[in-house]
Protein backbone atom coordinates (compact mmCIF):
# COMPACT_ATOMS: atom_id res chain seq x y z
CA UNK A 1 0.00 0.00 0.00
CA UNK A 2 1.38 3.57 -1.02
CA UNK A 3 1.27 5.50 2.25
CA UNK A 4 3.35 8.59 2.35
CA UNK A 5 4.42 10.97 4.75
CA UNK A 6 6.74 13.45 2.58
CA UNK A 7 7.00 14.12 -0.92
CA UNK A 8 10.11 16.46 -2.40
CA UNK A 9 9.49 18.77 -4.18
CA UNK A 10 8.76 18.48 -7.39
CA UNK A 11 6.47 15.35 -7.06
CA UNK A 12 2.54 15.36 -7.51
CA UNK A 13 1.03 15.14 -4.21
CA UNK A 14 -2.88 15.10 -4.82
CA UNK A 15 -5.77 16.07 -7.00
CA UNK A 16 -9.01 18.35 -6.26
CA UNK A 17 -11.98 18.41 -8.51
CA UNK A 18 -13.13 21.93 -8.82
CA UNK A 19 -16.98 22.00 -9.61
CA UNK A 20 -20.00 23.58 -9.94
CA UNK A 21 -22.26 21.44 -7.98
CA UNK A 22 -20.04 19.78 -4.93
CA UNK A 23 -22.59 17.61 -3.63
CA UNK A 24 -23.72 15.78 -7.26
CA UNK A 25 -19.94 15.68 -7.59
CA UNK A 26 -19.37 14.01 -4.01
CA UNK A 27 -22.08 11.80 -4.70
CA UNK A 28 -20.94 10.48 -7.61
CA UNK A 29 -17.29 9.73 -6.64
CA UNK A 30 -18.29 8.53 -3.03
CA UNK A 31 -20.35 5.74 -4.61
CA UNK A 32 -17.64 4.56 -7.59
CA UNK A 33 -14.35 4.57 -5.14
CA UNK A 34 -15.73 4.24 -1.73
CA UNK A 35 -14.98 7.44 -0.58
CA UNK A 36 -15.68 9.03 2.59
CA UNK A 37 -16.50 12.74 3.07
CA UNK A 38 -15.04 15.18 5.28
CA UNK A 39 -16.23 19.27 5.21
CA UNK A 40 -13.58 21.69 5.90
CA UNK A 41 -13.16 25.15 6.33
CA UNK A 42 -10.64 26.22 3.51
CA UNK A 43 -10.13 30.12 4.27
CA UNK A 44 -9.89 32.21 1.25
CA UNK A 45 -10.67 29.36 -1.00
CA UNK A 46 -14.30 28.80 1.19
CA UNK A 47 -14.92 25.12 1.89
CA UNK A 48 -13.44 21.92 1.05
CA UNK A 49 -14.53 18.49 0.84
CA UNK A 50 -11.54 16.29 1.73
CA UNK A 51 -11.78 12.56 0.09
CA UNK A 52 -10.91 9.77 2.22
CA UNK A 53 -10.17 6.13 1.97
CA UNK A 54 -8.87 3.69 4.77
CA UNK A 55 -8.33 6.68 7.16
CA UNK A 56 -6.19 8.17 4.41
CA UNK A 57 -6.81 11.86 2.66
CA UNK A 58 -6.37 10.99 -1.29
CA UNK A 59 -8.33 13.46 -3.23
CA UNK A 60 -10.28 17.16 -2.12
CA UNK A 61 -12.81 18.32 -3.47
CA UNK A 62 -14.33 22.24 -3.84
CA UNK A 63 -17.00 24.47 -5.34
CA UNK A 64 -15.28 25.72 -8.95
CA UNK A 65 -13.84 29.98 -7.97
CA UNK A 66 -15.39 32.23 -9.79
CA UNK A 67 -12.65 33.56 -11.20
CA UNK A 68 -12.77 30.21 -13.18
CA UNK A 69 -16.83 29.91 -13.84
CA UNK A 70 -16.36 33.54 -15.54
CA UNK A 71 -13.34 32.49 -17.84
CA UNK A 72 -15.78 29.84 -19.09
CA UNK A 73 -13.67 27.11 -17.29
CA UNK A 74 -16.17 23.47 -17.02
CA UNK A 75 -15.75 21.37 -14.07
CA UNK A 76 -12.31 19.71 -13.97
CA UNK A 77 -9.43 18.07 -12.18
CA UNK A 78 -6.12 19.90 -10.85
CA UNK A 79 -3.35 17.90 -10.44
CA UNK A 80 -0.93 19.46 -7.19
CA UNK A 81 2.79 19.17 -7.49
CA UNK A 82 4.72 19.53 -4.27
CA UNK A 83 6.95 22.83 -3.51
CA UNK A 84 8.51 24.48 -1.15
CA UNK A 85 7.62 27.83 -2.06
CA UNK A 86 4.40 28.52 -4.32
CA UNK A 87 5.16 32.40 -5.19
CA UNK A 88 8.57 31.45 -5.87
CA UNK A 89 8.16 28.95 -8.01
CA UNK A 90 5.29 30.20 -10.02
CA UNK A 91 7.24 33.38 -10.50
CA UNK A 92 10.06 31.08 -11.83
CA UNK A 93 7.07 29.40 -13.95
CA UNK A 94 6.83 32.90 -15.58
CA UNK A 95 9.93 33.54 -16.28
CA UNK A 96 10.43 30.37 -17.75
CA UNK A 97 7.53 30.97 -20.37
CA UNK A 98 4.51 30.07 -18.11
CA UNK A 99 2.10 31.85 -16.31
CA UNK A 100 -0.08 32.56 -13.14
CA UNK A 101 -3.73 31.20 -13.59
CA UNK A 102 -6.92 33.53 -12.14
CA UNK A 103 -5.38 35.02 -9.03
CA UNK A 104 -1.92 35.10 -6.50
CA UNK A 105 -0.83 32.26 -4.52
CA UNK A 106 -3.55 31.96 -1.21
CA UNK A 107 -3.13 30.06 1.79
CA UNK A 108 -5.87 27.02 2.77
CA UNK A 109 -5.73 27.97 6.54
CA UNK A 110 -2.80 25.95 8.01
CA UNK A 111 -3.36 23.40 5.24
CA UNK A 112 -0.77 24.53 2.70
CA UNK A 113 -0.19 27.43 0.08
CA UNK A 114 -1.97 27.02 -3.31
CA UNK A 115 -0.91 28.82 -6.34
CA UNK A 116 -1.94 28.07 -10.15
CA UNK A 117 -0.01 27.80 -13.21
CA UNK A 118 -0.05 27.10 -16.69
CA UNK A 119 3.11 25.75 -18.87
CA UNK A 120 4.01 27.04 -22.27
CA UNK A 121 1.54 25.48 -24.14
CA UNK A 122 -1.46 25.80 -22.04
CA UNK A 123 -1.96 23.29 -19.45
CA UNK A 124 -2.57 24.36 -16.40
CA UNK A 125 -1.44 22.70 -13.09
CA UNK A 126 -1.18 23.86 -9.48
CA UNK A 127 1.74 24.40 -6.65
CA UNK A 128 1.11 23.02 -2.85
CA UNK A 129 3.11 24.08 -0.20
CA UNK A 130 2.25 21.98 2.55
CA UNK A 131 2.06 22.99 5.67
CA UNK A 132 0.05 20.69 8.24
CA UNK A 133 -1.34 18.51 5.33
CA UNK A 134 1.52 16.88 2.77
CA UNK A 135 -1.35 16.14 0.41
CA UNK A 136 -2.57 12.65 -0.11
CA UNK A 137 -1.65 10.44 2.41
CA UNK A 138 -2.64 7.08 0.01
CA UNK A 139 -1.47 6.72 -3.86
CA UNK A 140 -1.12 3.65 -5.80
CA UNK A 141 -3.88 1.86 -4.02
CA UNK A 142 -7.82 0.97 -4.84
CA UNK A 143 -9.60 4.17 -4.84
CA UNK A 144 -6.73 6.68 -4.73
CA UNK A 145 -4.27 8.30 -6.98
CA UNK A 146 -1.94 6.52 -9.13
CA UNK A 147 -0.91 8.45 -12.36
CA UNK A 148 -0.88 12.20 -13.74
CA UNK A 149 -0.38 12.50 -17.23
CA UNK A 150 0.15 15.61 -19.45
CA UNK A 151 -1.82 15.73 -23.22
CA UNK A 152 -0.02 18.21 -25.03
CA UNK A 153 0.44 20.13 -28.85
CA UNK A 154 4.15 20.37 -28.05
CA UNK A 155 5.65 17.94 -25.98
CA UNK A 156 9.54 19.12 -26.04
CA UNK A 157 8.58 22.50 -24.99
CA UNK A 158 6.69 20.97 -22.10
CA UNK A 159 9.59 18.81 -20.84
CA UNK A 160 11.46 21.41 -20.94
CA UNK A 161 10.02 23.90 -18.93
CA UNK A 162 8.73 21.58 -16.41
CA UNK A 163 12.82 19.66 -16.49
CA UNK A 164 13.78 23.95 -15.72
CA UNK A 165 11.08 23.95 -13.29
CA UNK A 166 11.25 20.99 -11.23
CA UNK A 167 14.41 19.04 -12.41
CA UNK A 168 12.20 16.39 -13.91
CA UNK A 169 13.97 13.89 -16.24
CA UNK A 170 12.41 11.40 -18.63
CA UNK A 171 12.15 8.04 -20.59
CA UNK A 172 10.69 8.30 -23.83
CA UNK A 173 9.48 4.58 -25.34
CA UNK A 174 8.92 3.77 -28.97
CA UNK A 175 5.59 5.60 -29.49
CA UNK A 176 7.10 8.77 -28.66
CA UNK A 177 5.25 8.78 -24.70
CA UNK A 178 7.42 10.19 -21.95
CA UNK A 179 7.88 9.12 -18.00
CA UNK A 180 8.69 11.21 -15.88
CA UNK A 181 10.93 10.54 -13.29
CA UNK A 182 11.52 12.60 -10.22
CA UNK A 183 12.96 11.56 -6.81
CA UNK A 184 13.49 8.13 -7.86
CA UNK A 185 10.30 7.46 -8.54
CA UNK A 186 7.69 7.17 -12.00
CA UNK A 187 6.10 11.12 -11.09
CA UNK A 188 3.13 10.42 -14.50
CA UNK A 189 3.97 11.29 -18.06
CA UNK A 190 3.88 13.37 -20.97
CA UNK A 191 1.93 12.52 -24.39
CA UNK A 192 1.30 14.49 -27.40
CA UNK A 193 -2.03 15.74 -27.48
CA UNK A 194 -4.32 13.62 -30.12
CA UNK A 195 -7.71 15.50 -29.24
CA UNK A 196 -6.54 18.58 -31.22
CA UNK A 197 -9.25 20.40 -33.56
CA UNK A 198 -11.79 19.48 -30.64
CA UNK A 199 -11.96 22.38 -28.75
CA UNK A 200 -9.65 20.56 -25.66
CA UNK A 201 -7.06 22.77 -24.18
CA UNK A 202 -3.96 20.77 -23.36
CA UNK A 203 -4.58 19.12 -19.88
CA UNK A 204 -3.42 16.88 -17.13
CA UNK A 205 -5.33 13.75 -16.89
CA UNK A 206 -5.12 11.79 -12.95
CA UNK A 207 -5.51 8.39 -13.15
CA UNK A 208 -6.98 6.18 -10.17
CA UNK A 209 -6.53 2.93 -9.41
CA UNK A 210 -9.41 0.00 -9.03
CA UNK A 211 -10.07 -3.27 -8.94
CA UNK A 212 -11.30 -3.78 -12.66
CA UNK A 213 -11.29 -1.13 -15.36
CA UNK A 214 -14.45 -2.73 -16.93
CA UNK A 215 -16.32 -3.01 -13.68
CA UNK A 216 -15.64 0.78 -13.03
CA UNK A 217 -16.73 2.21 -16.20
CA UNK A 218 -19.90 0.52 -15.70
CA UNK A 219 -20.81 2.05 -12.39
CA UNK A 220 -19.45 4.93 -13.33
CA UNK A 221 -21.90 4.93 -16.26
CA UNK A 222 -24.90 3.89 -13.93
CA UNK A 223 -23.82 6.74 -11.55
CA UNK A 224 -24.69 9.29 -14.13
CA UNK A 225 -21.10 9.56 -15.61
CA UNK A 226 -20.33 8.09 -19.47
CA UNK A 227 -16.99 7.05 -20.68
CA UNK A 228 -14.55 8.69 -22.95
CA UNK A 229 -12.53 5.94 -24.14
CA UNK A 230 -12.92 2.27 -23.85
CA UNK A 231 -10.73 0.49 -21.61
CA UNK A 232 -7.60 0.02 -23.59
CA UNK A 233 -4.62 -2.86 -22.88
CA UNK A 234 -1.21 -1.42 -21.96
CA UNK A 235 1.93 -2.76 -21.13
CA UNK A 236 1.34 -2.53 -17.58
CA UNK A 237 -2.63 -2.71 -17.66
CA UNK A 238 -5.61 -1.45 -18.33
CA UNK A 239 -7.10 2.35 -18.48
CA UNK A 240 -9.96 3.46 -19.55
CA UNK A 241 -11.09 7.77 -19.64
CA UNK A 242 -14.49 8.72 -18.11
CA UNK A 243 -16.33 12.17 -17.76
CA UNK A 244 -18.30 12.22 -14.58
CA UNK A 245 -21.93 13.35 -14.69
CA UNK A 246 -20.98 17.58 -14.73
CA UNK A 247 -18.12 16.78 -17.21
CA UNK A 248 -14.77 16.53 -15.29
CA UNK A 249 -12.56 13.66 -17.11
CA UNK A 250 -10.89 11.16 -14.96
CA UNK A 251 -9.11 7.92 -15.64
CA UNK A 252 -9.31 4.17 -13.43
CA UNK A 253 -6.89 2.08 -14.32
CA UNK A 254 -6.09 -1.51 -12.86
CA UNK A 255 -2.36 -3.17 -13.05
CA UNK A 256 1.18 -2.44 -12.50
CA UNK A 257 1.66 0.99 -9.55
CA UNK A 258 4.72 1.76 -8.02
CA UNK A 259 4.49 0.70 -4.08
Amino acid sequence: MGERTHYEPGTFCWVGLATTYPAAAEQFYTRLFGWQPEEHSAGEAGTLTMLRRNDHDVAILYRQQPEARAAGAPPHWTSYISVEDAHATAARAGELGGAAVFREPFDVLDAGRVAAISDPTGAIVSLWQPRSRIGATLVNDVGALCWNELATTDVERAKAFFGDLFGWRYETDESGYASIKHGGRLNGGVREQVEQGRGIPPNWLPYFTVENVDDAARDAERLGGHALSRPTETHIGRFAVIADPLGAGFAVFDGETDP
